[in-house]
């Protein structure tokens, strides 16, 4: 594949046309078919570029130069699109448009002309994040903040609508000349007021909500509200606040309360049967959290089920992952939530290598049926990927110090699922009091390589062949803490980079969650997909996710291994271990 001009071509074009007519269909031919020809001869990109070791192979990214949010995701007339901040013109952040890509299932991507970009006043300085809106006539419609002013941040609200809504690619947009539609008057902050969630409707009106900072340290939602979507309102009190620093990339939907996995349409208001989830992009701390409660559309105010909720930060990933957003898949009933991945190695490296950022896997969000928390699972689609015939270990005892090598398969880029008995939690180590609200610190100091009682136990991934470098994702159980009103006990996952790669030069912190789950039933699941520079975890069938950006310098390639380890004083077993090598898309995403 090879990129001119904001578009996508491949170096073959009858092979790419055949490709794109399985997903297209017959009557997006003409316009594909043009793209297709008129580029594919002459664009020519260094291989270096093309498939360097550690560009990602299956997670979504531009072919080249940077992204960071995921603005609009969304579904139209039979295709899912994508819009994401992009720049045009280096691996590094700045001169940022919104980049489009379409796809039929998710998991195959093409690029388009950019959707936004400077072009008007009250977004002369940057087009920043938004979101997408389908209005009541089934009109696409993106609100997104704008950067009015060259002195400082101003930050402003703009719509856009498509020039010709029966085209199912969306390929054109334009401005009205009413921009901006939303100005921070009334004492707000105007250079922390930004990104302009999906809006939803009832009682005759559209409602959104625009992230802000109060005061020093206070992120805010504002509610605004209008009839027609052009002229905005914003009621006197938030719809929620907490002393957490400003709130970037806010999102509000509604989720079912009966355990079943279907989304809601964002419209669909609280219920016994409905709650809502408030979830925030930290910009102090860099991580997106959310809590459950209940969205009350009379007073326009939103209150978490857990009156701690805003301290204790339920978070959606553990990890490498930020400014996310969701949206509502209509055709297949469920709420998918797209997140951001930023590099953890330097800006020289991303320039070297002509890229930075990718997008997780996109997820299937829903209600735990306890109502603590979500659940995230992977989207079917992505397990077309997998190789036809996998690898799998059964009925392993794995003894303590062991590891255990999965072979068979390229690592490098594979999808491994496993379930783990414990068949003992007598020799679980006591948990130290003043780690118990500290998942991210006690992984630190309790790493992989440490030994424990039940655990640590778990996968390397990414490992050289003489293990000097391996990425770790495992879990350890340890009784509970004396500060801790439960005498369940209490498990960790972690993901441990530490001996990732022997580049001096990276990032390499180790992340982790608590697991709510009842592992006195002796089992527990863990999925990682690995692609190159990337592994996201999901522990437990979903309950803690946790992503990391890693950069081996020997375990690449054919050259990767995985294994299963156990460094606890109790045995563990693999009742079950499957692992398939993952292909690439077909249709690669570019900008």
């Amino acid at each position: 594949m090879v990129v001119l001009g904001g578009r996508v071509a491949w170096a073959c074009p009858v092979v790419g046309l055949l490709l794109l007519l399985q997903l297209a269909g017959a009557s997006h031919v003409v316009y594909e078919t043009h793209l297709l020809e008129s580029e594919a001869a002459a664009a020519t990109v260094p291989p270096s570029i093309l498939d360097p070791e550690l560009s990602t192979g299956y997670h979504f990214r531009p072919i080249k130069n940077w992204i960071n949010d995921p603005n609009a995701p969304m579904y139209y007339k039979g295709w899912y699109h994508f819009f994401y901040q992009y720049n045009p013109k280096g691996a590094v952040w700045g001169n940022i448009v919104w980049a489009h890509s379409v796809s039929r299932d998710l998991i195959n991507w093409v690029a388009l002309e950019t959707a936004i970009q400077p072009s008007i006043k009250s977004d002369k300085y940057g087009c920043w994040s938004g979101s997408a809106t389908i209005l009541r006539d089934g009109t696409p419609a993106i609100m997104y903040t704008g950067i009015d002013r060259a002195d400082i941040n101003y930050e402003v609200q703009n719509i856009a609508f498509p020039k010709n809504k029966s085209d199912p690619l969306l390929r054109e947009w334009v401005k009205p000349k009413s921009n901006p539609i939303i100005v921070p008057e009334g004492g707000i902050n105007a250079t922390q007021f930004r990104d302009p969630t999906t809006a939803w409707f009832a009682d005759g009106h559209w409602r959104l909500l625009i992230g802000a900072l109060s005061g020093a340290s206070r992120g805010v939602a504002y509610v605004y509200r209008s009839r027609d979507f052009m002229r905005w309102t914003r009621v006197r009190k938030p719809l929620h606040s907490a002393p957490t620093g400003m709130w970037e990339c806010p999102d509000l939907y509604p989720v079912t309360v009966d355990g079943r996995q279907n989304g809601l349409d964002t419209s669909v208001t609280s219920s016994p049967k409905v709650k809502h989830v408030l979830k925030n992009s930290l910009d102090l701390r860099r991580y997106d959290y959310y809590t459950i409660g209940t969205y009350d559309r009379k007073t326009e105010r939103y209150v978490p089920d857990n009156p701690t909720g805003d301290e204790h930060h339920l978070r959606y990933d553990y990890g490498n992952f930020y400014a996310s957003k969701t949206f509502y898949d209509p055709v297949k009933h469920r709420r998918i939530l797209w997140g951001w991945a930023n590099e953890s190695d330097t800006a020289v490296d991303d320039v070297a290598k002509g890229w930075a950022g990718i997008q997780a896997i996109p997820r299937k969000v829903w209600l735990d049926p306890s109502g603590r928390q979500l659940m995230q699972w992977p989207v079917e689609e992505l397990e077309a990927l997998r190789a036809k015939k996998p690898v799998s270990l059964k009925d392993r005892v794995v003894k303590r110090g062991e590891h255990v090598e999965v072979t068979g398969l390229r690592s490098s880029q594979a999808d491994v699922e496993v379930s783990f008995e414990v068949p003992s939690l007598e020799g679980a180590e006591a948990l130290d009091p003043a780690l118990a609200n500290d998942a991210q610190k006690l992984c630190s100091v309790r790493g992989a390589d440490v030994e424990g009682g039940v655990g640590p136990f778990g996968l390397w991934v990414l490992a050289s062949s003489k293990l000097e470098e391996k990425t770790a994702v495992f879990f350890r159980v340890f009784k509970a803490a004396r500060n801790i009103n439960s005498t369940k006990p209490v498990v960790l996952m972690c993901s441990d980079p530490t001996t990732s790669s022997l580049n001096p030069n990276l990032y390499k912190p180790t992340f982790a969650g608590f697991v709510d789950i009842e592992i006195a039933k002796g089992k527990i699941s863990l999925r990682s997909l690995i692609d190159r520079s990337v592994v996201e975890s999901f522990g437990a069938g979903g309950r803690t996710c946790i992503l990391s950006r890693v950069y081996p310098t020997l375990a690449l390639g054919k050259n990767a291994h995985l294994h299963v380890f156990n460094n606890g004083k109790v045995d563990i077993k693999v009742s079950q271990l499957t692992a398939w090598e993952m292909k690439k898309p077909a249709l690669m995403n570019g900008a």
